[in-house]
């Protein structure tokens, strides 16, 4: 009898370490964004960042650390603790509007986006870098240095890059809240879509740690 009880624990044992496994099985995602992936101006539940814990299920972890206003300068000097305390197995980088916006001087954006990726993959996380845009009144010279930025920082580090998270979204005014600037909430499957294409591929081949 007790060793038919044994064997009845063990073998119960393993299956809920098993589904304690099953549970767990997904990814650990950060996220580090402005507004746009903080969900502006709408209820937490339906922006990207949520859609993608939706999309990916109980099994993986999203941590939205996005914070409107939020610049790359903040988000350096924050990473390292989120890093320590969420253990992500990736890290989604989308900032760089506020930057813009506020004029820091694009070889500051290029260093701070470039850092974060360094503590990203130093804790042992991949990354995504989607690039943002500017306003269309900061003139089509600016504009097309500060996404150079972006560009030239997913070639020379080789992370997995969305070139324009707001790709077809800021070109459609219905998917834009009245300052045009933020997308709304017909726009955050969109988003999610635009993120995707580069994170899709990563979340496959990932474990959490």
């Amino acid at each position: 009898m007790r060793t038919r009880l044994l064997t009845v624990l063990l073998v119960f044992g393993l299956a809920l370490s098993g589904l304690v496994a099953a549970q767990t099985s997904g990814p650990r995602i950060l996220v580090l964004g402005d507004s746009l992936s903080a969900a502006y101006n709408m209820p937490a539940e339906a922006g990207w960042v949520a859609l993608l814990a939706d999309r990916l299920g109980a099994g993986a972890e999203v941590v939205n650390a996005a914070i409107s206003g939020e610049t790359t300068a903040g988000a350096r000097a924050r990473l390292p603790q989120a890093l320590d305390i969420h253990a992500p197995d990736i890290v989604v980088i989308a900032l760089g509007g506020n930057d813009g916006l506020r004029g820091v001087p694009l070889s500051e954006l290029r260093d701070n986006l470039e850092a974060m990726i360094t503590m990203a993959r130093d804790s042992g996380a991949g990354v995504v870098l989607a690039g943002v845009r500017l306003p269309s009144n900061y003139g089509s010279a600016f504009i097309e240095r500060f996404r150079n930025v972006y560009d030239e920082v997913a070639r020379e580090t080789g992370v997995a890059y969305v070139p324009k998270i707001l790709a077809g979204v800021a070109e459609q005014p219905s998917l834009m809240q009245d300052d045009g600037i933020h997308p709304n909430t017909r726009a955050q499957a969109r988003i999610l879509d635009n993120i995707w294409q580069a994170l899709g591929p990563m979340v496959s081949g990932s474990t959490t740690g």
